[in-house]
C-alpha cells in the first residue's frame, strides 16, 4: 500500500503557488484495509475515505469506463492491482496528472512538468472526450492561470466534443458550478474566450454568446464589440474583488443588445427591457441562485438610469428606489451600483481612461437614498390614519422632498407625472 499526493496540490506546488487542499491516491489497498487503519468511507461512486486525523480525502487508485452520455455516465473499477499510471491516465490535463510520493519523488508519465513550464493545457488521453465537464474545467483553469494557452490538439478535441453533443448532456447545476467558480477567478474573460473558441458558450449560454459581433457606438464604447465590452466589464469586477452576485450581474447587464434590431445598430434603444427575458431564461435553465438572478435583472433594467443619475429629478430618483426595493434592501441596491460602475469602467482600449474617470453617479444616488431613508414613514402614515389610501403617496412625496433638500439635483423640480 502506497500513498501519493496528486492533482492540483502538486501542480500548484510546482507553480510556486499556495497549496490549499491535498488530494491523495492510494495504490495497492482494499476498502477493508483502509477501514482497518481508521479511514472513514464517504465515496458513493467509488471508494473515497477521510483520513482519521487530517480529514483529507484518500481515493483508491481506479480506472473508469464510459457507459452513458454526460457527467455521470461512468463505471469505476478499483482493485489492489490498479497502478498509479492507470489512475493518472484517466485525469484531464497533463499538469494535473503528476503524483508526489511520500519521499518527494515525482511520477510524471505524461510530461506535465514540461507543460507547466511552457504554460500549456494539454489533455492526457482520448479519455478526456468522455467527460464534458472537462471543457468547463479547462475554461475555469484559463481564468485562473491567464498565461496558459490550450494546446491546439486539445482545443480541436473540445470542438469535436461540442459538435457531438456531449456538452448538451451536462446537468445545469454542474454548468453553473463551474461558471460561478470561473467568474470568481482573477481573469474571468479567459473562461469566456475558451468556451467561445470551442463552441461551448453557444450551447450553455447562447444569450451571452450572441453578443460577439454586435457593435456599439464608438463614442461611448471605443471597444465597439458588445462581447469585448462584456469581457472588460467582468474582468474589472474581478479586479475589484466583488462578490459572485455582482460579477454575474456585470456579465448579464447588456444581454438585451443581442436582441435589438440589427437595422438600428449601433444604437440599442430599449435593450434594458429586452435583456430581462433573456436573463430569466438563462437563470432558469442553469438554476442560478435567486440572489444572483435578482441582482442581474435589476442591473440590466436600471444601469441606464444609474448612468444618468446626476440629471434625474428627485421624483424619478425616489421612484427608482421604490422599484428597486432599496428602502428594504439597501445593500442589494449598492451591489447594483457596483455592477453598473463595472459597466462604465469596462470599456475602451489602450489610451482610454474609463478606468480612472470620476464616477459620481454612485455617491449621488447613495446620498439621495440616505436622505430618503431618513424620512420617518411611520410618522407620515400616522397623519393619514383616517385616509390610508393616501399613505403611499404621502410617504413618496416626503421622500422626494427629502431628496430635493438633501441632494443637489441637476434637474428641475419634479412634477406629479414624472416617472422613471
Amino acid at each position: 500500500m502506497k500513498t501519493y499526493v496528486v492533482g492540483g496540490a502538486v501542480r500548484d506546488e510546482l507553480l510556486g503557488l499556495p497549496v490549499k487542499d491535498h488530494d491523495w491516491v492510494v495504490v495497492g489497498a482494499t476498502p477493508e484495509q483502509m477501514v482497518e487503519q481508521g479511514f472513514r468511507p464517504v465515496g458513493k461512486d467509488f471508494p473515497v475515505f477521510l483520513h482519521p486525523k487530517t480529514q483529507e480525502e484518500y481515493a483508491l487508485a481506479r480506472t473508469e469506463r464510459k457507459t452513458a452520455p454526460g457527467y455521470h455516465g461512468f463505471v469505476f473499477h478499483t482493485a489492489p492491482d490498479v497502478t498509479l499510471e492507470d489512475d493518472l491516465v484517466r485525469r484531464d490535463l497533463t499538469i494535473n496528472a503528476i503524483a508526489r510520493a511520500e519521499d518527494g519523488t515525482l511520477t510524471d508519465p505524461f510530461n506535465g512538468q514540461a507543460d507547466i513550464r511552457d504554460k500549456v493545457f494539454r489533455h492526457v488521453s482520448d479519455a478526456f472526450a468522455e467527460d464534458p465537464v472537462r471543457i468547463l474545467r479547462i475554461a475555469r483553469f484559463a481564468a485562473r492561470f491567464a498565461e496558459f494557452t490550450v494546446a491546439p490538439e486539445t482545443l480541436a478535441l473540445m470542438r469535436r466534443m461540442v459538435e457531438h453533443g456531449e456538452v448538451d448532456a451536462l446537468v445545469p447545476e454542474r454548468v453553473w458550478q463551474e461558471v460561478a467558480r470561473g467568474l470568481m477567478e482573477a481573469t474571468p474573460s479567459r473562461m469566456l474566450a475558451v468556451l467561445r473558441d470551442c463552441g461551448a458558450l453557444a450551447r450553455i449560454m447562447p444569450e451571452l454568446d450572441a453578443l460577439w459581433g454586435v457593435p456599439q457606438p464608438a463614442l461611448h464604447h471605443p471597444e465597439i464589440d458588445t462581447g469585448a465590452h462584456m469581457m472588460l466589464v467582468v474582468d474589472y469586477a474581478a479586479s475589484r474583488g466583488f462578490d459572485l452576485a455582482v460579477r454575474f450581474a456585470a456579465l448579464m447587464h447588456d444581454l438585451g443588445k443581442g436582441a435589438t434590431p440589427p437595422e438600428n445598430w449601433p444604437a440599442h434603444h430599449g435593450h434594458e427591457g429586452l435583456g430581462l427575458k433573456l436573463i430569466e431564461a438563462l437563470c432558469k435553465r442553469l438554476k442560478v441562485p435567486n440572489e444572483c438572478r435578482e441582482l442581474a435583472l435589476m442591473t440590466a433594467r436600471e444601469h441606464g438610469n444609474v448612468s444618468r443619475a446626476e440629471i434625474l429629478r428627485a421624483n424619478t430618483i425616489v421612484t427608482l428606489f421604490e422599484r428597486c426595493d432599496a428602502f428594504r434592501k439597501p445593500q442589494r441596491f449598492e451591489q447594483m451600483l457596483l455592477a453598473s460602475e463595472c459597466d462604465f469602467r469596462g470599456r475602451g482600449g489602450e489610451g482610454d481612461d474609463f478606468a480612472t474617470r470620476p464616477y459620481p453617479q454612485a455617491p449621488h444616488l447613495l446620498a439621495a437614498l440616505k436622505a430618503a431613508r431618513a424620512v420617518d414613514a411611520g410618522a407620515v402614515a400616522a397623519k393619514y390614519a383616517e385616509k390610508p389610501e393616501r399613505i403611499k403617496e404621502a410617504v413618496h412625496k416626503a421622500r422626494v422632498s427629502a431628496v430635493k433638500n438633501g441632494v443637489r439635483s441637476a434637474g428641475p423640480d419634479p412634477d406629479e407625472s414624472d416617472d422613471a
